[in-house]
C-alpha cells in the first residue's frame, strides 16, 4: 500500500497534480544566557516551591528523631541536660556572676536561642550535599535547602522556648511585658545563621572539610558568646572588641526579653543587624553565582 502511494506522489506532477510538501516544524530555541547582575534573587520562584520547602522542612524534623527511643522529647531533653550541667559547674562551682538571675534561667534563655543558631548552620551547611540526589534529578530553585534548614529548627526552639517559661514559673520568676523583644530577635537570628549557611554550604560542596571544621568553630564561638556568662564581667577596654560578635547583642537582647534586667547593648545590637544584613546579601550573591555547577560538583 506505501509503495504505490509512494508511486502516486513521484508520478503526480505527469498528471498535473501537486503534492504539498511538510515543511519541518520550527522548534522553539531557549538560550541561556549567563546573569549579569549583581543579585539576580527571584523572590517568586522560591515562594512558587513553597510546596518543597515544607515537604522538605517536615522531612528534617522526621529524620531527626527517627528511630529515637525518646523520640520528639529530645527537644526538651536536650537543653534540659545543657542547662543542668551549666548550673552545677558554672553556677554552682565556679560562681559566675549572673546580674542577679538565677543561674539555670540566665543560662537557659541564652542556651536556647545559640541550640537553634548552632543548629541551623549545621544543618544549613552540609544540607546541599545532603540533598545531592535531589539535585540532579529536578530543578528547583537551591535556594529552598538552606531555607528549610534554618527553618526547621525553630520548632525545637518552639518546645524549648515553652520549657524555659515553665522553669521559670517553678522559680516565680513571670515575664515581663519585654518578652514581645523576643521576636525580632529570634528574626534577626534566623537571618545571620542564613547568611552564615549561603557561604558555608557552597564552600561544602566543593571542600568537604567544612563539615569537619564547623563543630570545632561553633564551640568556639559559643565560648566567645555570653551564654555561661554575662557580657558585664568584659573588661571594658575590650568591650567593643567583644561586641564584634553578632551572637553577643542577639543573646544579650534575647535574655533581656526573657528575664528583664539590664538593657542590651546598642552597639552590639547594630553590629548583630549590621552582620547579619551583609551577610545575608554577600551570601545571596555567591550562593547564586556557585549554584550553576552544583550538579557538576556534588
Amino acid at each position: 500500500m506505501m509503495d504505490s502511494l509512494d508511486a502516486l506522489a513521484l508520478d503526480a506532477p505527469k498528471h498535473g497534480l501537486t503534492v504539498p510538501r511538510s515543511e519541518p516544524t520550527a522548534m522553539p530555541v531557549t538560550e541561556i544566557l549567563p546573569d549579569h547582575q549583581l543579585l539576580a534573587f527571584d523572590a517568586a520562584s522560591v515562594w512558587q516551591y513553597r510546596g518543597l520547602l515544607w515537604v522538605l522542612i517536615l522531612r528534617d524534623l522526621k529524620v531527626l528523631y527517627r528511630q529515637t527511643a525518646l523520640g520528639a522529647c529530645w527537644a526538651i531533653a536536650q537543653p534540659l541536660f545543657t542547662v543542668a550541667i551549666f548550673t552545677v559547674i558554672f553556677g554552682h562551682f565556679a560562681k559566675i556572676p549572673t546580674d542577679g538571675a538565677p543561674y539555670a534561667l540566665f543560662a537557659g534563655s541564652a542556651i536556647i536561642l545559640w541550640t537553634y543558631f548552632a543548629e541551623a548552620v549545621r544543618r544549613s551547611a552540609t544540607g546541599l550535599v545532603t540533598e545531592a540526589e535531589l539535585i540532579r534529578k529536578i530543578y528547583f530553585p537551591r535556594l529552598v535547602i538552606p531555607l528549610a534548614t534554618v527553618v526547621s529548627p525553630m520548632v525545637d526552639f518552639a518546645i524549648a522556648l515553652v520549657v524555659l517559661l515553665a522553669l521559670m514559673l517553678g522559680y516565680g520568676v513571670v515575664p515581663s511585658w519585654h518578652i514581645v523583644f523576643a521576636i525580632p530577635t529570634l528574626a534577626v537570628t534566623a537571618v545571620l545563621a542564613l547568611g552564615v549557611s549561603l557561604w558555608l554550604g557552597p564552600v561544602n560542596v566543593r571542600f568537604r572539610d567544612v563539615k569537619h571544621t564547623l563543630p570545632f568553630l561553633i564551640q568556639i564561638w559559643m565560648y566567645a558568646s555570653p551564654i555561661v556568662y554575662a557580657a558585664s564581667i568584659v573588661p571594658d577596654s575590650v568591650r567593643w572588641v567583644y561586641a564584634l560578635n553578632p551572637m553577643v547583642g542577639l543573646i544579650e537582647a534575647f535574655r533581656f526579653s526573657i528575664l528583664g534586667g539590664t538593657a542590651p547593648d546598642l552597639f552590639a545590637l547594630a553590629v548583630s543587624v549590621t552582620v547579619a544584613s551583609v551577610l545575608l546579601l554577600t551570601g545571596l550573591i555567591f550562593f547564586q553565582r556557585m549554584e550553576r555547577s552544583f550538579a557538576d560538583v556534588i
